[in-house]
């Protein structure tokens, strides 16, 4: 057990590792090309934050392991929500545009309840529900580059080229931290299933408790670094923004990737008064999290610190029930 173990961190470690030289290389190109900040954190940012996710999602579909894959997705969005924006919000409740919140919250709400619906009416997530939640992720995609290259925020990215014109790296070595990072992440995505179900089997944990838990810790820990520097910063919207943008790529790119993959039933495990535990608890605890955090930012443009608490103590006890009950 000790060897599946060591190799379970080690897997974490490169998807630390692996995420954050990801996003330093695909930021250093995007500045090197001149994008404004705003879409890189909406779009380069988020997806380099997500890519432990699709990994790990990937590599279990492929591995047939349906439950890892599931629970990771869900979990990550819970887990960026109620643990990561919530310690960013607690510590430093800040002031946030509701210009750049309306889309990808609007996309993010249209995919859960896609997402729910077919979860709630089929059980079953097919092919072709895949490929609509990709599809999905291509819209957004696209009207966001349109949206900011129409409206571009030409003093913030003039600031920030004239900012970092001195320590701007040579394109070669964004490059290599660009291709290194998404080796180690895939490398660290497989050691994390491989071992994950190893420990999980070993326990007698559900492979969708551990998704939904330990794994989906693991692979958001990008987002946690960014959350981090974000809060160091004082830039408590570029935190949000890259958290509901990644909780939004859960749905659409990591959930897509691995149905379109390799379909698969909503995965049995425990049941409450007779209804599977996910459908039960895990998605309204998804829909409770965003609600509590987008809501009071879309209509006072704020955060506010109670709300923080209130994240942290669903976290908190969303994790105990799934390991003790």
């Amino acid at each position: 057990m000790l060897i599946p173990v060591l190799l379970f961190i080690l897997g974490f470690a490169l998807l630390i590792l692996g995420g954050d030289w990801f996003v330093d290389g695909a930021v250093g190109i995007a500045h090197r090309f001149h994008l404004p900040e705003l879409l890189i954190g909406a779009t380069i940012v988020s997806i380099g934050t997500t890519l432990p996710e699709v990994m790990v999602s990937a590599q279990a579909a492929l591995a047939r392991n349906s439950g890892i894959s599931y629970g990771n997705a869900i979990g990550s969005i819970i887990c960026n929500t109620s643990l990561i924006a919530a310690i960013t919000i607690a510590v430093r409740p800040s002031v946030v545009k509701r210009s750049t919140l309306t889309l990808p919250v609007f996309f993010f709400f249209v995919a859960a309840i896609f997402y729910a619906i077919t979860a709630y009416t089929t059980g079953s997530f097919t092919r072709t529900t895949g490929m609509i939640l990709l599809a999905g992720f291509i819209t957004y995609m696209t009207i966001s580059v349109l949206q900011m290259k129409k409206n571009p925020d030409k003093a913030a990215s003039s600031a920030s080229s004239e900012k970092k014109e001195e320590e701007e790296k040579p394109v070669w070595k964004n490059i290599l931290l660009l291709v290194v990072g998404a080796v180690a992440i895939a490398y660290g995505a497989n050691l994390l299933v491989e071992n994950g179900t190893i420990i999980a089997q070993a326990l007698g944990v559900p492979d969708s408790v551990i998704g939904l838990t330990m794994v989906a810790l693991g692979t958001s820990l990008p987002e946690l670094v960014t959350a981090i520097t974000s809060l160091i910063k004082g830039h408590g919207s570029l935190s949000l923004g890259n958290v509901i943008g990644a909780n939004l790529f859960n749905l659409v790119l990591v959930s897509g990737i691995a149905i379109t993959i390799r379909p698969f039933m909503l995965p049995a495990g425990k049941t409450i008064a007779g209804i599977n535990s996910s459908l039960a608890v895990d998605m309204p605890v998804m829909f409770l999290v965003m609600l509590v955090l987008c809501v009071p930012a879309l209509l006072k443009e704020k955060l506010y610190r109670w709300q923080g608490i209130a994240l942290l103590a669903v976290y908190f006890s969303f994790t105990a029930y799934q390991f003790l009950l």
